[in-house]
């Protein structure tokens, strides 16, 4: 390891965004502890180099079992992310994204870790008049999930007023290779493209006019390991700037698969918590980490359904 490497604590680090997180800083000569309890995550996507440990952090007693060590960071990606299951089970949702960020933070506190960076969410700003949104928009969150990612964003500032560098990431929606295409409750990209692969009607849950700022994950991956790098703090948001339609979403993934722009489609109701449109304003992150997203979402939907085909079969 250079010098300015150094061993990383990583949550959430067999999930699919964490699991991108460690490969590129294992790549750049960190050491990595994953802490994962795989209700999302796959233990296969733990690199070998790097310890495991099996933790679920809505224990309440969980800092008790956290690896000893002289950590340089936390990468805090651990979490309930899907805004339709936080109506399901709101005390769950508090309990993963909230509580935890806060029991965690405090050990970090209590250890002397300098750095603890945040996953957190475009959710946290609800419905928004106008976009795209910048950092200085006043949060109104409409789902159980926003309202505990800006929670946690608070917690954190607590931390950070307290002596620990904090960064909350407001992530978009993400999309890429390795995201997991079971789960029908988070990740349009994915869940669109698990409907394709199976052969069957894609089904949209809302209007197709609806609008998001579709991020693919190396570019949200540089954005982490430049907020390590850098001596910022505080709340950005990592996006592209560019807001696209549900319906231009799925002209674009079809053409991915190679299907017809005929293939079926099905609006149904619209899941709880849902807003209609928001796009990430860029602005801040732009000056502060010098970060600007390179892969279009035309090159991001070719290597996922790339990524798809080698590991699920083509799309029907």
């Amino acid at each position: 390891m250079n010098a300015k490497c150094g061993q990383i604590l990583v949550t959430g680090g067999a999930g699919f965004i964490g699991s991108h997180l460690c490969r590129r800083l294992t790549a750049l000569g960190h050491e990595i502890t994953v802490i994962d309890n795989l209700s999302n995550g796959f233990r296969e996507n733990v690199l070998p180099e790097a310890r495991f440990l099996k933790l679920d952090l809505t224990r309440s007693d969980f800092v008790q079992e956290l690896p000893a060590g002289r950590y340089t960071a936390v990468c805090h990606l651990a979490g309930q992310s899907s805004g339709e299951m936080s109506f399901e089970n709101p005390l769950y949702d508090l309990d993963a994204n909230a509580r935890a960020t806060l029991l965690l933070s405090r050990w970090a506190l209590e250890n002397d870790i300098p750095t603890f960076l945040f996953a957190s969410s475009m959710s946290v700003y609800g419905q928004v008049n106008s976009h795209p949104v910048p950092e200085s928009t006043l949060p109104r969150p409409i789902s159980y999930y926003g309202a505990s990612k800006y929670s946690a964003e608070h917690i954190l500032q607590v931390a950070d007023r307290n002596g620990m560098r904090s960064v909350s990431l407001r992530l978009f929606s993400v999309y890429g290779p390795g995201q997991n295409l079971a789960n029908m409750k988070q990740g349009m990209v994915s869940i669109y493209l698990a409907h394709l692969l199976r052969g069957e009607p894609l089904i949209v849950k809302g209007s197709l006019d609806r609008m998001r700022d579709f991020v693919y994950v190396d570019d949200v991956i540089d954005a982490w390991t430049l907020a390590l790098e850098k001596p910022v703090r505080g709340i950005f948001n990592v996006g592209t700037g560019l807001g696209t339609s549900v319906r231009t979403l799925i002209v674009e993934l079809l053409a991915a698969c190679g299907l017809n722009e005929d293939y079926p489609v099905r609006e149904v109701e619209q899941t709880p918590g849902d807003v209609f449109a928001v796009s990430a304003d860029i602005t801040l992150i732009r000056k502060a980490l010098s970060w600007d997203p390179k892969v279009s979402l035309r090159e991001g939907l070719a290597r996922m359904v790339g990524w798809a085909r080698a590991q699920h079969g083509a799309c029907s």
